[in-house]
């Protein structure tokens, strides 16, 4: 490129000196190295093949710049190759075993602490019951007929809100089930597939699940033994307070007759 800058230069130097020539001969003697030069660049140029040569370059340095990137992908992709073709059906079996045992596990992991939430929630609102219970059974006769009423309303309250609970239990319940008959399944495929790890992995985590499961259905059945104690409780509690009533009206009628006389 310098090259074909100084030529240009010269070239129009040149061509200046030949039309000043025309005008005054002094000055082409003045620019007689100036012709020379001139015409030794304009030999150049038409020597010269404009774009063939580079192109042509530039052609090759792609391939050259190509080429080892070519040399390199199939480098990397020749083991990753053999290694596909190295795995047997058996494998890719094992392999298929121990996703779905994995799978399956945190299906069981998720609605085990669903349930085991649930049976917490029932627990505490089966207690909050007898609690309100016991403190209106302790309070019966001793209550005006607005207390009374409003003991009666949140012991309701409390009475439906254990019920939604015991609800939701039920129909977590039955995904966990699910969820247990599913990792039973994983664990028998995982065994006969050949997989004895992931078998022997789900078959543990099937037995913590249960375990924990268990361990909250204790407290919710320990809940339930305390609330029916309560509900027998307040039957002899208010066939009391009944009898007393009746007690306290007949005597009332007798002093009533007692003061005719």
């Amino acid at each position: 490129m310098q090259a074909v800058g100084q030529c240009s230069v010269c070239a129009s130097r040149a061509a200046g000196g030949l039309l000043r020539n025309q005008t005054d001969l002094s000055l082409l003697r003045n620019n007689k190295n100036g012709l020379m030069r001139g015409a030794a660049c304009i030999r150049f140029i038409s020597s010269m093949k404009p774009g063939v040569q580079k192109l042509g370059e530039r052609i090759d340095s792609e391939q050259l710049s190509v080429a080892p990137l070519r040399a390199g992908r199939g480098l990397h992709a020749t083991p990753f190759a053999q290694q596909l073709e190295n795995l047997s059906h058996d494998s890719l079996i094992r392999r298929a075993a121990s996703v779905v045992t994995d799978s399956s596990s945190t299906f069981l992991s998720q609605t085990s602490l669903a349930l085991i939430n649930a049976l917490a929630d029932y627990s505490k609102a089966v207690h909050m019951r007898i609690a309100v219970q016991r403190r209106y059974l302790a309070a019966l006769g001793k209550l005006t007929p607005a207390e009374k009423d409003s003991f009666l309303e949140v012991i309701n309250g409390q009475r439906a809100k254990a019920s939604d609970r015991l609800h939701e239990c039920k129909r977590i319940e039955l995904t966990w089930i699910n969820a247990v008959n599913l990792c039973k399944m994983a664990a028998e495929a995982a065994h006969s597939s050949g997989a004895e790890q992931a078998s022997i992995t789900v078959g543990t985590n099937i037995q913590v699940a249960q375990s924990q499961v268990g361990e909250a259905r204790k407290l919710s059945a320990d809940a339930e033994k305390k609330l029916a104690e309560t509900k027998v409780e307040e039957i002899q509690r208010m066939a009391e307070y009944t009898a007393f009533i009746e007690n306290g009206e007949e005597h009332e009628v007798h002093e009533a007759y007692l003061r005719e006389d």
